[in-house]
C-alpha cells in the first residue's frame, strides 16, 4: 500500500483511539503535514512528518509505513519513528507539575484541614 488517509493512518497508528476523533483532529486543524493543514481524506505517503498537537504538546511522527488497518502495539516502531523534539516533553513534563502547584488556594476539593473546620462549624449550629 503506497497511500492512505490520514484519518485512518492516525487510528491504524494509534495515536487517536477512534477513527472519529481522529477525523474530528483532523477537521479542526489539529493535524498538519509540513505546516498546513490537512483534512481527513488527504492520502499520505511514506516519508511524510506529520505534525499532531495534543494541547499543551505538539507530537511529530515520521511515516515509515502506510496502513490503513489498526496493528498490535509490538508493531508501531515499524510504522512510524517519533521525532518530537526533546523541549516538547519538557513542556508536558512542567504542564504536569503545575498543575498541582498553581492551584488557586479555595478552588478545587477541600483539604483534610478545611473539612475538619467546616464540620466544626457545622457542629456548632445544631446545638
Amino acid at each position: 500500500m503506497e497511500e492512505a488517509r490520514i484519518d485512518k493512518w492516525l487510528w491504524a497508528a494509534r495515536i487517536y483511539k477512534t477513527r472519529s476523533i481522529a477525523a474530528d483532529a483532523c477537521k479542526n486543524g489539529r493535524v498538519t503535514i509540513g505546516g498546513t493543514n490537512v483534512k481527513p481524506s488527504h492520502m499520505i505517503k511514506a516519508g511524510e512528518t506529520v505534525d499532531v498537537r495534543k494541547p499543551p504538546v505538539t507530537y511529530s511522527f515520521r511515516i515509515l509505513k502506510t496502513i490503513e488497518q489498526r496493528v498490535g502495539a509490538k508493531l508501531l516502531p515499524e510504522i512510524y519513528e517519533n521525532v518530537t523534539s526533546p523541549d516538547q516533553y519538557e513542556l508536558l513534563e512542567m504542564n504536569r507539575i503545575s498543575g498541582f502547584v498553581d492551584r488557586a488556594r479555595g478552588t478545587g476539593r477541600p483539604t483534610k484541614k478545611d473539612r475538619r473546620a467546616m464540620d466544626a462549624f457545622l457542629n456548632i449550629e445544631d446545638l
